[in-house]
This record gives C-alpha cells, structure tokens and sequence, in this order.
C-alpha cells in the first residue's frame, strides 16, 4: 500500500510539470505566445550568432512584448530574452538596447545579463523566451 501510495505521488508530481509552461511573475509585462520567422544565421546580420559569446537584437513584428528580442549564442546554446525593461512599466522609455553582453534599460540605466537575464538591485529578471534550433544555421525563437 506505502508503495502504491508513493508511486501515484511521483506520478502526479512528473505529470504536473510541463516543457511548455509559461511562469511569468511580473506585473509590468505581459505573456504573449509567438513563433518567431526562421531565423538564418548564415544572413550578415546574424552571423554574430555563430560565435559564442555574441549577441544580437532581432526585431519583427508580434515577437515579444515591443516587437524586439535579444538572442545570445552561450556557447553552449542560445538564449533569448524580451527587450522591454522587466521593472518599469510599459512607456516611451522602456525598450532596452544591446550593450555587448548586456542589455541596458534606458529608463533606469540598469544593466541585465544576457547570460541569465539578471541585473543586481532590481526585483524582476528580463522575460525569457524558448529557443529552437532547427539546423546548424537556422533557430527560432517563441513562447
């Protein structure tokens, strides 16, 4: 009976946890679902992407919060986060911009890893999207 009973708790805890789920805390930014275009990174303006540690803003429209999203090659991987400040609320102010490895919000001037999407002081992270790799030279980015 213990077993059965331990069994049906570690099944519904692996049941309960989902890839797709989205746990957005912030009151300043919304949840929107989207797929970005395909993504070639053989094109010259995201040829950085080819190299670790190099990151580019991509734009299009219906991606992300403000239409704009950074995307960094890791090394490891990429990773995407949404270029609206995560602690300000939505204004003229609040679209960040690339500086390096970081991006930087013009409202406050603090400055958010794109390695973890962190910056020190501040309550929120930067919103994280998904990132797909579909070949060697192509990835999409969605939530």
């Amino acid at each position: 009976m213990k077993r059965f009973l331990i069994l049906l708790v570690l099944l519904g805890i692996t049941l309960s946890c989902s890839k797709d789920s989205v746990n957005n805390n912030n009151p300043y930014l919304p949840t929107y679902r989207f797929t970005s275009s395909v993504i070639n990174l053989t094109f010259p303006l995201y040829s950085n992407l080819q190299f670790p540690g190099n990151a580019i803003e991509y734009n299009e429209v219906g991606v992300g919060v403000l239409n704009k999203v950074f995307i960094l090659n890791t090394g490891s991987g990429f990773v995407a986060f949404d270029a609206a400040c995560p602690n300000q609320a939505i204004s003229s102010c609040s679209t960040m911009n690339l500086v390096g490895i970081k991006a930087e919000c013009p409202c406050d001037e603090v400055q958010y890893s794109l390695f973890s999407g962190q910056a020190e002081g501040v309550q929120y992270p930067m919103l994280q999207y998904r990132v797909e790799v579909l070949s060697d030279t192509s990835i999409r980015v969605y939530n």
